[in-house]
């Protein structure tokens, strides 16, 4: 698309991040306008090796997979394999739909800090590279490959064990909820990047280790009297209702992001000459799950409020690095992820997400006016009964589960001219991507996602 003139890829890797970049910006064209986009991809498998697998299986034996399903030949294994690239060859066609510029890639596992690009690079060859269907198992309607030049993986707290009892269980390391965030494995529901722009590697900043006490909203959780009542039997040996659920020791030590906070400057060829966008990363812990705290709702709250402050400036932020400060006040940026957070409706802190959408920094006709993304196919969840029906804005929707969870923020001083969530109706061409009753659920993760990707645009002069 933007870049042209292959070389070899080159590699480049350091302790908290690592990336790859697949071919050079020898070439470089201006551009006028720029979508960016985050999806969930729901690639939530068992192990890293998995995705690998699937990911570096090559077109020919991908469709040998799809033929043997679509007649009901495979074995067991090679059918679970078979539904799972299908998922893959779904949300890669959605990606060769919309065809964004930028694209925050969540749920895509890597090995936890992110220097085995392996599965990154498989998508890249042996699905974003060759053109998929809109018309998911049936074929035809094929979508043009795409090329991303330049991809990022990042290093996540999930599955990374703390060495503390966090969830006082009694054992140290025992299980995912030991871990700086949850995950079966170092690596599970990580990030990556992908982007027809060179990705400023030396400037990135990640926040992996950044502490949440250091957050000035931060309160250690405590055993609540209203969840005792429900729940004294979910109360661990040795607490009471009203304890903090941490000791002293270990809130020192708790890291507030439970994949990362990643700050990666792009910079854009545009007619006027190149122009830097901070694409701000992270992917909260879901508000629920919490059974005697509200450990993961405050976490959730937390995690979003870090981006308030760091678009704000503030001095306490440190990165991993050791550099302090918040973005520049002249800085353009997007922030993007599955935030775990709907400023309508769901079970958490609303007020952090609204106060974020709504901040001076952030441009509202994105977030609260004419290019707020929406879809027909959320409009269409709605009333089918499909979503839960507590939104106020139906067509905002951007989950299965009825909630606006996945957000693209941008700066205030970007001209954005276009904006959705690809979410297709039932008269809409795609609609099997979405839904398709002969594979698995035939809806969420066994068809594609979940999750819908949402997207913007933004136009330089």
């Amino acid at each position: 698309m933007k870049l042209i003139k292959t070389l070899a890829a080159v590699a480049i890797s350091s302790a908290l991040l690592t990336g790859c970049v697949f071919e050079s910006d020898n070439d470089v064209i201006p551009v006028s306008e720029v979508s960016v986009a985050t999806f969930n991809l729901s690639f939530d498998r068992f192990t890293f090796e998995q995705l690998v697998d699937e990911m570096q299986t090559t077109p020919s034996a991908q469709q040998a997979l799809v033929d043997g399903f679509i007649a009901n030949t495979l074995s067991a294994d090679d059918k679970a394999k078979a539904q799972k690239i299908i998922q893959i060859r779904n949300v890669a066609a959605i990606i060769q739909s919309q065809r964004p510029d930028i694209i925050l890639l969540a749920e895509y596992n890597n090995n936890g800090t992110g220097d085995d690009l392996s599965a990154l690079k498989g998508f890249q060859d042996n699905y974003l590279s060759v053109g998929q269907s809109l018309n998911s198992i049936d074929g035809g309607d094929t979508l043009s490959p795409i090329h991303y030049p330049f991809a990022e993986s990042y290093a996540t707290n999930t599955g990374l064990m703390s060495g503390l009892d966090l969830n006082n269980d009694g054992k140290v390391n025992s299980g995912p909820n030991d871990a700086w965030g949850f995950g079966q494995y170092h690596g599970q529901y990580a990030f990556a990047l992908m982007s027809q722009f060179k990705i400023d590697n030396k400037n990135t900043r990640t926040f992996q280790t950044f502490k949440w006490k250091d957050l000035p909203t931060a309160t250690n959780p405590t055993i609540g009297k209203e969840y005792c009542k429900e729940n004294i039997d979910k109360v661990p040996a040795g607490m009471s209702c009203g304890d903090n659920w941490y000791s002293d020791a270990e809130w020192q030590q708790l890291r507030l992001s439970s994949k990362n906070h990643v700050d990666a400057p792009v910079i854009i060829p545009t007619p006027s000459g190149d122009q830097v966008v901070h694409i701000l990363m992270s992917h909260p812990t879901p508000p629920v799950f919490d059974t005697v705290t509200e450990n993961n709702k405050l976490k959730n709250r937390d995690e979003i409020q870090f981006w308030t402050d760091y678009i704000d400036g503030a001095e306490f932020i440190y990165d991993d690095k050791g550099n302090k400060g918040g973005l520049a006040d002249n800085a353009k940026f997007v922030i993007v992820g599955d935030l775990n957070a709907d400023p309508e409706a769901g079970d958490g802190f609303i007020e952090t997400i609204d106060t974020l959408l709504k901040h001076q920094r952030v441009n509202q006709e994105a977030t609260n006016g004419a290019y707020v993304p929406t879809s027909f196919g959320a409009e269409y969840c709605f009333p089918s009964g499909e979503c839960r029906q507590d939104n106020p804005h139906p067509d905002r929707l951007t989950s299965t589960f009825g909630l606006q969870v996945d957000h693209a923020i941008p700066s205030s001083n970007l001209n954005i001219v276009d904006s959705g969530v690809y979410w297709p109706a039932p008269n809409e061409a795609g609609y099997l991507l979405m839904n398709d009753k002969r594979i698995g659920k035939g809806k969420g993760k066994d068809i594609s996602s979940d999750h819908r990707m949402v997207w913007l645009k933004a136009r330089f002069n």
